[in-house]
């Protein structure tokens, strides 16, 4: 069974690796440790508010993906002119900030981020060193930043999107004022069976215990809070991310204390059951092309390896992560307002049909046998996604006798986060040791 990430991965703790939806569809913090500051000024199109890239790191230039296919396949195929429709209006959005939190859809999230950085030479704050989580899971500190160092030049990044614990003034040394927050949630429940699965031998409450069934029926066996912050992944997750003390009881005063701070600071939070919809919501806020929001689901467990349980253990779920169920429940609510209000039904249904054909044309474009596969399955170790806990995560092979054009964009499409960490942080880096991704050909 494959264990997270180790050390070197994740400022001297194990680390978990990627994180993401299976299907598509510590030092103690005070309670309100992540936010610590009032909002920052209102969103535009960039530090300039013209649509240029941010004082920072530059990006060193866009390297190729190389040629894919066979040699004797094949006529290549080209591009459909229709994908390159969905213009925006008005000047898009570059300073974008991603509260990645676990099993949510976020690895998704975060390669469209990568893909809109890479293909508009926009700069992004990656992992420091050898590590691929921004100091996850103690607070974010700027230093974990890659080109920020303490008591050195100020450094300003475009996109921020790899997992961090939320530390609002931490992220505002490195991300412009006028930066766009957003965060994405998922229905506990799902969120925490996907947890136990991904990350069963990693969690000391997960260890012990033969399925999430069991241990929902008699959690305070299991979980102790003393072992430390491995075990925020067994108990209010998302709160955890959210920079909040994920073992508050959740009384109704501190709950609505919380909601308001997440309120100030992002402004948009996007539901996972509703992909599609929120991908149609993000981009009309950020001014994107449709194009830049079409997405294949990445990090997406095979369906052997998803459980399910009983009306009874999903209700015990709810009581068990309190406080990610009332952070769910508001933000279900205001983010099915925020699209009435932007949108409305109509207009909503026909971008999402539009999103939905768009996806549809790439994946039978890109992908072999237009469908995921196993590990076992995809020979290119770039594309092959990392493995975790008791979890079978499906990846993508291209088709082959692609065109150049193409496979440039199918490949950054498929490319799971890890991978796609270690490849932006070279071309962003490139007077720095590669990072090394120890996993793969195993």
């Amino acid at each position: 069974m494959a264990e997270p990430l180790r050390e070197q991965w994740c400022l001297g703790q194990r680390s978990p690796g990627a994180a993401g939806l299976g299907a598509r569809g510590q030092g103690e913090p005070s309670d309100a440790v992540g936010f610590g500051v009032s909002p920052g000024q209102g969103v535009s199109t960039g530090e300039h508010g013209d649509g240029r890239r941010s004082k920072g790191l530059p990006f060193r230039g866009l390297l190729g993906w190389g040629v894919g296919g066979d040699a004797g396949a094949p006529t290549p195929t080209v591009l459909s002119p229709s994908l390159l429709k969905g213009q925006a209006e008005g000047p898009p959005i570059t300073n974008v900030m991603f509260l990645k939190t676990h099993k949510t859809a976020s690895s998704t999230v975060l390669n469209i981020l990568f893909r809109f950085a890479e293909t508009h030479n926009l700069s992004v704050a990656l992992p420091a060193g050898q590590r691929v989580h921004l100091g996850y899971p103690w607070l974010f500190l700027a230093r974990y930043v890659e080109g920020v160092e303490e008591g050195g030049p100020e450094q300003r990044f475009n996109i921020m999107c790899n997992h961090l614990r939320f530390n609002l003034p931490e992220v505002r040394k490195v991300m412009p004022n006028d930066t766009f927050y957003f965060s994405i949630l998922r229905n506990p429940v799902f969120q925490l069976e996907s947890s136990f699965i991904y990350y069963k031998g990693y969690v000391p409450a997960f260890r012990d215990v033969v399925s999430l069934e069991a241990f929902l029926a008699s959690p305070g066996t299991y979980y102790n809070e003393s072992q430390g912050l491995r075990n925020a992944y067994a108990r209010n997750g998302m709160w955890f991310d959210l920079g909040f003390d994920n073992n508050a009881p959740a009384e109704d005063a501190y709950v609505r204390a919380r909601l308001a701070d997440v309120e100030r600071r992002f402004q948009l939070v996007l539901i996972a059951e509703h992909f599609d919809e929120s991908m149609v919501l993000l981009r009309h806020l950020l001014r994107w092309r449709l194009d830049d929001v079409v997405s294949f689901p990445l990090n997406l467990r095979s369906p052997g390896s998803v459980t399910s349980l009983t009306p009874e253990g999903q209700e015990r779920a709810k009581r068990w992560c309190a406080l990610d169920w009332r952070l769910y429940q508001h933000f279900n609510r205001t983010f099915w307002a925020r699209l009435r209000t932007e949108l409305g039904p109509r207009r909503l249904r026909s971008e999402v049909a539009q999103l939905q054909a768009r996806q549809r044309e790439l994946q039978a474009l890109c992908v072999q046998d237009g469908a995921p596969k196993n590990k076992s399955q995809i020979t290119d170790l770039r594309l092959r996604p990392y493995q975790s806990g008791e979890a079978d995560i499906l990846g993508y092979s291209l088709r082959p006798g692609l065109d150049n054009q193409t496979v440039q964009l199918c490949q950054r499409m498929v490319t799971p986060e890890l991978q796609y960490t270690a490849r932006l942080y070279t071309q962003q880096f490139p007077e720095k040791p590669p990072k090394n991704i120890p996993f793969l050909g195993a």
